[in-house]
């Protein structure tokens, strides 16, 4: 275990809390989504999309928090970064990470701005399609940056979503300048393929110059590099960053560092219940391995064992410890 003092990842995302269901695809259609994606969308629409859910779980979700929750699941000192509003999905999203042992940097909105939501319809074949109206999450500043915390931790892990809002924008920036000033590393999650196609050149200044390890799917690295093939993105990569381990769902991921090119397969599961979370989950396990200096392999692994626990059970978060089930990895 590190010097408690020190942490070792600390995240910095949208706080958000996801209000997920089981239905049909009959309903993404009749309300008009994109199957698979995730979609922003105002206060009325995604009150909408609750009207139209039928039973719903809710747990506190958004994409970086996801992977912090992963890395206290496997025993790591972790910390977060966002905003939440003073409302009870405030509240709960607080209690649920500092239930965890988080060390939850986010401050609370002083006006009436709601905390940030996303609804996630999970059909049959497990896959999610999401709306999120961001709320306050979106209203994070460079001066809500707790600077301390960044400082202390070995990697600070940014969500690609928060480049869809400028101000958050330069909160994210803000974080990952900290980082550097004080000898750490920068971590980065490219979270969606349209996000990237609306972010594609200041992704790509990013990735060449101010992260270290990147995170992002197949469709997302292509889109990064817009090219249809994967090889050709994951050749481009390997020249603009230190690591990026690459997800491809059920084939597993590729995990490359330079001339180091591994290809880890997926852990596989006795029933796919929700993907919703498994990107999150991966990134937990790989961090976890990098900040306790594992081999780049075995930080795939964790990965993957991390993922395929998600996918495991409906909604974002482990219900297993993931330190438990890493055991034989870990020795």
């Amino acid at each position: 275990m590190s010097d408690p003092e020190e942490l070792e990842v600390v995240g910095v995302g949208n706080a958000l809390v996801d209000v997920l269901s089981h239905e049909d695809d009959a309903l993404v259609t009749k309300l008009g989504l994109e199957r698979g994606v995730m979609t922003m969308v105002d206060h009325e629409a995604v009150e909408r999309v609750y009207a139209a859910q039928g039973p719903t779980v809710e747990v506190s979700g958004g994409s970086a928090a996801n992977t912090i929750a992963g890395l206290a699941s496997f025993g790591a000192a972790a910390g977060f970064i966002g905003k939440v509003g003073p409302d009870e999905f405030g509240r709960v999203f607080a209690h649920d990470l500092e239930a965890l042992g988080v060390r939850f940097g986010a401050t609370s909105s002083n006006g009436s701005g709601p905390t940030g939501r996303c609804h996630i319809i999970v059909t049959p074949d497990a896959e999610r399609t999401m709306c999120t109206f961001l709320g306050v999450a979106s209203d994070l500043q460079p001066d809500d940056v707790d600077e301390a915390l960044v400082a202390r931790a070995q990697v600070t892990y940014l969500e690609g979503y928060l480049f869809d809002q400028p101000a958050a924008k330069h909160a994210f920036r803000q974080a990952a300048a900290v980082a550097h000033r004080s000898g750490r590393r920068v971590a980065l999650t490219l979270s969606d393929p349209f996000c990237v196609h609306r972010h594609r050149d200041e992704f790509l200044d990013l990735v060449e110059h101010a992260v270290e390890v990147l995170f992002a799917n197949e469709e997302e690295i292509c889109a990064l590099y817009d090219f249809d093939d994967f090889d050709d993105a994951l050749q481009r990569v390997r020249r603009h960053t230190d690591v990026a381990a690459l997800t491809r769902g059920k084939r597993g991921s590729v995990v490359v560092a330079g001339d180091e090119v591994h290809v880890i397969d997926a852990v596989p599961v006795d029933r796919l219940v929700d993907t919703t979370g498994a990107g999150d989950q991966y990134a937990a396990g790989f961090l976890y391995g990098l900040t306790h200096g594992r081999d780049l392999v075995t930080c795939g692994r964790l990965g993957s064992l991390a993922a395929a626990e998600a996918v495991g059970h409906l909604g974002p978060r482990p219900e297993t410890s993931l330190r438990a089930l890493a055991a034989p990895l870990l020795g």
